[in-house]
């Protein structure tokens, strides 16, 4: 199939959900993103700041872009001017350093907190512990140009689907919980990004509001 109609499937997929696609773009050549762009897709993700800066320079404005992927503190100052979306905010340090970049440029920058619910060392993220005292910390208080609208996380790469399931189910319950416990001008509860090319169904049954999905639509990935 065609990346138009691959796009076309999973909208087709996500609609009932009410979920969102990011797709996932990493790698991948600009005929190849235009050709999503054409499709009517504007929401793309890439985990890499250098190739993400010189997307956003070479392609249309409209697009909305997700960084997706571990973001070193030294980068933030490359996409805070046009960043859509950061998914995953894995420590207090990024955070301030996003919010001090979103002053520079005169913007709230919207996160995702990364949660950590894989048994996988080589994930990252913050466990329930750390979110809440992140969440009730005085430095959060005091940032005026981040918005946490949701969380992240990424699944233990099995086979077990009992297991990515319960790890779903976990942090579905836990963005929950914090949005009954946490509502004010800095956090919004609206997105809970959750699943990929492997388990994007199960995220989608256990609440995921976006899915992020790119050999599904792209092909296999180009690695460099």
């Amino acid at each position: 199939m065609s990346i138009a109609e691959n796009i076309s499937k999973f909208n087709q997929e996500t609609a009932p959900f009410n979920a969102q696609l990011i797709a996932v773009s990493k790698t991948k050549p600009n005929p190849d993103l235009l050709q999503a762009y054409e499709a009517g897709q504007r929401d793309l993700g890439e985990n890499k700041v250098q190739e993400l800066t010189q997307k956003y320079e070479d392609l249309p404005k409209d697009i909305r872009w997700h960084m997706i992927g571990h973001l070193q503190r030294n980068k933030v100052k490359y996409i805070a001017p046009f960043v859509h979306l950061i998914h995953a905010v894995d420590s207090k340090r990024l955070l301030a350093e996003i919010d001090k970049q979103g002053k520079k440029n005169e913007r709230v920058i919207n996160c995702l907190l990364q949660v950590y619910i894989a048994k996988e060392e080589s994930k990252f993220g913050l466990d329930e512990d750390e979110l809440n005292e992140l969440l009730n910390s005085a430095e959060l208080k005091a940032m005026e140009n981040i918005k946490i609208i949701g969380l992240m996380g990424m699944a233990t790469n099995t086979e077990n689907l009992e297991v990515i399931r319960n790890e779903f189910k976990y942090l579905k319950d836990l963005f929950e919980q914090i949005k009954q416990e946490y509502q004010s001008d800095k956090v919004e509860m609206k997105e809970l990004s959750m699943g990929m090319t492997g388990d994007y169904q199960i995220a989608l049954e256990e609440g995921s509001t976006m899915i992020r999905v790119g050999s599904a639509i792209f092909g296999s990935r180009n690695y460099h």
